[in-house]
């Protein structure tokens, strides 16, 4: 039997464990820029405020019936994420980390009861231990077992913990479920089967195996399977290296100076470089693109990218920012004011695979690797990544407005909670 276990309410979850004042409370957490919602209590939702809204549109809404803002913590969540994870492991430790609020269990060939009795643990251990609750769902497949996660979350008389072992609660649970709240079904997906009558999860999987390849791929074959009951996917116990490595983003306000531009760049390629480092990766290609807002028609628009092969695969942040540097001064064009910008990076191969060019200077890749690995291990140590940088990046700190943020209670020394007693 296979285990999907969710943080109920994640990020909110997280600033109430410090906070039990606001429990009970309409809380909302906001995007990094304190744009928009990203994260809201039940009793928020329950006002209307939904998950993306701007934040200036529902301000009336969150004055009226005093909601709570916060800054995205996400250095808070990070870590509190990782005691939730750790403590899951404690018990049983095939799991998988599927997101940072969502991880996989392998139980193995243990009964249905032993299953259920061994969630529950889990799921009080995690409330008890880090603080916050989570719902489970248990089933044969990844699939199934998402979906009794879900109901686990929305039905209270489950207590946490929802099973699906028989094919009679397969069915019922499959009947109530749109089929575009199937993992794995998107939107062009959802739209395909809509087309054709089908809007349930018991629909598809009712569907004969002939039909379901007619209007879907291979993956949709391997849900087909799974939401009938057969494992497809088995568990990732090792968290698989990134193929591609993105970091981009949309500015506040657009730029149409190549300085800033390039600054935003160098930045992005320095986050890459210690990505590509955690994972011990080296990249062989590296990608740039830069576009105007296509919201604003009454503007000049420029969408451009432009690509080139590494001729040796690097972690290196000082290589990877001179590529991307020059490939931005490639396609920057005057005139124009750039909303979105970002770095990619791909053919990426381990470390000791790399293949080193002909022209490689004996040992100097060694200490350029070994001046890398001690900038990473200050910053390591330091509140911010950017503590220590090098100079042709930017940190971009002030950059992200965060008003409402709360303190790092749990990974900050000056921020941890000081209970007195008399």
């Amino acid at each position: 039997m296979i285990g999907l276990i969710d943080c109920n309410n994640f990020f909110v979850s997280c600033e109430r464990v410090f906070r039990p004042d606001i429990a009970n409370k309409p809380v909302v957490v906001m995007s990094n820029n304190d744009g928009c919602a990203v994260a809201m209590s039940n009793e928020a939702k329950a006002l209307g405020i939904n998950r993306g809204i701007p934040i200036y549109q529902a301000k009336e809404l969150i004055k009226r019936h005093n909601v709570l803002t916060f800054s995205g913590n996400h250095k808070l969540y990070g870590d509190m994420s990782s005691r939730v994870m750790a403590t899951i492991a404690s018990i049983v430790p095939d799991i998988e980390i599927y997101s940072i609020d969502e991880c996989f269990i392998n139980f193995g060939n243990i009964s249905t009861e032993e299953c259920e009795r061994l969630g529950r643990e889990i799921v009080k251990t995690v409330r008890r231990d880090v603080g916050i609750p989570t719902s489970l769902g248990i089933a044969p497949t990844k699939t199934l077992a998402k979906i009794a996660s879900r109901y686990a979350k929305k039905f209270k008389a489950y207590k946490g913990v929802c099973v699906i072992d028989t094919t009679e609660k397969r069915i019922t649970a499959l009947e109530r479920i749109e089929v575009g709240d199937v993992w794995g079904i998107g939107r062009k997906l959802r739209k395909r089967l809509n087309e054709v009558g089908i809007d349930k999860a018991s629909q598809l999987a009712q569907l004969p195996l002939y039909r379901v390849r007619s209007i879907m791929n291979i993956n949709g074959e391997r849900i087909w399977r799974e939401l009938n009951g057969e494992p497809c996917s088995d568990l990732e116990i090792i968290e698989p290296d990134k193929k591609q490595i993105c970091t981009s983003r949309s500015f506040r306000e657009s730029i149409d100076d190549i300085e800033k531009l390039r600054e935003a760049i160098a930045y992005f390629s320095d986050n890459i470089a210690r990505k590509l480092r955690k994972q011990n990766g080296c990249a062989g290609h590296i990608t740039v693109f830069i576009q105007t807002n296509s919201f604003r028609p009454d503007l000049p628009q420029h969408v451009a990218s432009t690509s080139i092969r590494l001729e040796e695969a690097t972690d290196d942040t000082l290589q990877l920012v001179q590529s991307a540097t020059r490939l931005l001064y490639s396609i920057f064009r005057q005139g124009y004011a750039y909303k979105r910008a970002g770095v990619i990076v791909t053919d990426i191969v381990s470390r000791s695979a790399v293949q080193q060019s002909l022209f490689s200077v004996t040992g100097q890749r060694e200490k350029r690797h070994k001046l890398m690995s001690i900038i990473d291990e200050v910053n390591r140590r330091e509140e911010t990544h950017n503590k220590l940088h090098v100079a042709t990046v930017t940190p971009n700190r002030k950059r992200v407005k965060q008003e409402e943020l709360s303190p790092l209670y749990s990974t900050r020394l000056e921020d941890i909670i000081v209970v007195k007693t008399d």
